[in-house]
């Protein structure tokens, strides 16, 4: 695990510095019109989206896997098999669309595929042999990192995406960081385009984003906490 928060750590830092160095070969020119409002609206909603799966998949994996000896085939490992990555891909889209020309997307899904799909890919060699009448069924039910829209739709939120407040307490540093990051960026290049006033009035709809994914917070909390209790009751 060391050796793969240092490899990232590499991959992060060495980004952000040709972003220093050459940012306008990368960064996107902010326009005047609504453009810019409705991706940085969508941007944030992923991010926010991303640390939310990340949140519930490490405090879930912490509560049930009962120290790796378990398959866990519930919660947010019920709708996709790696949770974890598919809210790092998350974030990193909602990145792009913030602050990036459309084929970084493109540079960034390549980067994302090299580094984790053959990371996924070690991971279920090793699953196999630890489960292996368990996990190959598993694999036919639930896909490795996109979740299929029909399950997503026709499945209560709670199901696959529990939370509990000290799951995240537990992250908020990392959700903190990387939000305080993304608005300082988007609101540093907001004013210095269009000043002040104008950018206040164009941020509506991330305010507004962020309000609501704190209310989704409160009630997946309400939830998850409810749903314990009547499994504690039925037991």
């Amino acid at each position: 695990m060391k050796k793969r928060l240092k490899f990232n750590g590499i991959i992060i830092f060495s980004t952000l510095v040709l972003i220093v160095i050459f940012p306008k070969f990368f960064m996107r020119k902010i326009e005047s019109g609504p453009l810019d409002g409705i991706l940085g609206t969508i941007g944030i909603a992923l991010i926010l989206l991303g640390q939310f799966f990340r949140l519930s998949a490490r405090g879930y994996k912490a509560q049930h896997s009962k120290e790796g000896k378990a398959l866990l085939q519930t919660g947010p490992y019920s709708l996709v098999r790696n949770p974890m990555y598919l809210g790092i891909l998350l974030i990193g889209l909602g990145m792009v669309l913030m602050f990036f020309k459309w084929w970084v997307a493109a540079v960034f899904i390549l980067i994302f595929v090299l580094r984790y799909i053959l990371l996924m890919l070690s991971e279920e060699k090793k699953l196999t042999v630890l489960f292996p009448d368990e996990y190959p069924q598993y694999c036919r039910r639930v896909s490795r990192i996109l979740p299929s829209l029909n399950m997503v739709l026709k499945r209560e939120v709670t199901e696959y995406l529990p939370v509990k407040a000290c799951w995240i307490k537990r992250e908020i540093g990392t959700i903190m960081a990387v939000l305080m990051a993304a608005l300082f960026i988007e609101s540093y290049r907001g004013i210095v385009t269009h000043g002040l006033i104008n950018y206040l009035k164009g941020s509506t709809g991330i305010v507004i984003t962020i309000g609501l994914f704190i209310l989704l917070a409160a009630y997946l909390n309400k939830k998850t906490n409810e749903t314990n209790k009547n499994a504690s009751g039925k037991k």
